[in-house]
């Protein structure tokens, strides 16, 4: 059993955490703290909590000092830039550290994260102890680390519709068009213009063109998988629904693509035999649209494949809920695998029909 706390807990991402690690058999007691709510009830913020919250939590959101003190592991729900200082913390105490922020997705790469957060790093030495906190791709390494940088929401939905593919050298790598739509709790809970209802409510729209900080983020992941550079082009849209991301792939076959894949059932092949161990990964069957609708409030990511463009171009569509598979749930997903728990404790929910 372990003590779990959570700094940032009343954030859309941190709540989640909380509301699956509330149903974690392994998961002894669970600690919250919040800057906004410090000193108040967690189940008073959130009012779906009421009556829920059993022997595991009482409820008082704490001060960030007294919950990464009572906790063998951390969540850090915050900001990006300010991470570091509580993963020193915990490599120095044998704890351990799952990050939602980018602090810790970038490796020992410090220039393309300060190009993209415009911040430099404060503890260098504490990213050696960190590992990339995608399963599919570093399950191995996943279980002995002592810090996590969660991957990033439309990250992770591009990357499990491009690694098969990569991985085996079966698309071209110098354009990748990547057009991803995502519901607003992606743009966090505080309040802007970006997600005010009569700005966002009927209305579809794209922004961060050409300079979303995920761009770099998918480009590593994409240049690890193919092992060379490869180059995307992301367009990120907001869509007037509170959660899910629904992301279509554009990537031309090579040579030894197109010689391969005579339709799209070759390239389901593919698919299938990457992921048939993989406990968060469906890959479709034929005919069946990958919808963000069958997917919210699990940890799901499903794929559909198509061959288009006179079988010249392979088109990905992946969808999952950008609050679980996207964040919370993958970051539960990771601790399971630290503490030798199995992968799908408390995150095996079956997504509701409607």
């Amino acid at each position: 059993m372990i003590k779990a706390g959570i700094i940032g807990a009343t954030g859309y991402a941190g709540v989640e955490l909380f509301r699956i690690l509330l149903t974690h058999p392994q998961v002894e007691k669970i600690y919250v703290s919040s800057v906004t709510f410090e000193g108040q009830q967690i189940d008073g913020v959130y009012q779906n909590l009421l009556g829920q919250l059993g022997d595991k939590c009482d409820g008082k959101l704490l001060t960030a000092d007294e919950v990464k003190e009572k906790s063998d592991i951390l969540f850090t729900a915050l900001p990006h830039g300010i991470a570091e200082q509580y993963a020193d913390y915990c490599v120095k105490h044998g704890k351990k550290l799952i990050d939602l922020s980018a602090d810790f997705r970038y490796g020992m790469d410090e220039e393309t994260f300060k190009t993209w957060y415009k911040k430099d790093w404060e503890f260098p030495e504490v990213h050696k102890e960190s590992v990339y906190g995608s399963p599919e791709m570093n399950r191995k390494d996943i279980r002995n680390a002592n810090v996590i940088g969660n991957p990033g929401c439309y990250v992770t939905s591009a990357t499990l519709a491009l690694l098969p593919v990569l991985k085996k050298g079966l698309v071209k790598t110098d354009m990748i068009i990547v057009d991803s739509k995502s519901g607003v709790t992606g743009a966090g809970r505080n309040a802007t213009m970006t997600n005010h209802f009569c700005e966002c409510g009927e209305s579809f729209s794209a922004y961060a063109v050409g300079k979303h900080r995920h761009q770099s983020e998918i480009k590593r992941n994409c240049s690890i998988l193919a092992n060379k550079d490869v180059n995307i082009i992301f367009t990120p849209h907001l869509i007037p629904q509170n959660r899910g991301i629904l992301t279509t792939v554009y990537a031309p076959l090579s040579e030894e693509g197109i010689k391969l894949f005579k339709n799209a059932a070759d390239v389901r092949k593919i698919y299938e035999e990457t992921y048939k161990d993989e406990p968060f990964v469906r890959v479709l069957p034929e005919g069946v649209n990958a919808t963000t609708r069958v997917v919210r409030f699990s940890n799901y990511c499903d794929l559909q494949v198509y061959l288009v463009d006179d079988g010249k171009m392979l088109e990905v569509v992946s969808c999952l809920d950008n609050m679980l598979k996207g964040a919370a749930g993958q970051a539960v997903q990771n601790m399971n695998l630290i503490f030798g728990f199995d992968e799908k404790t408390a995150i095996d929910f079956i997504p509701p029909a409607f």
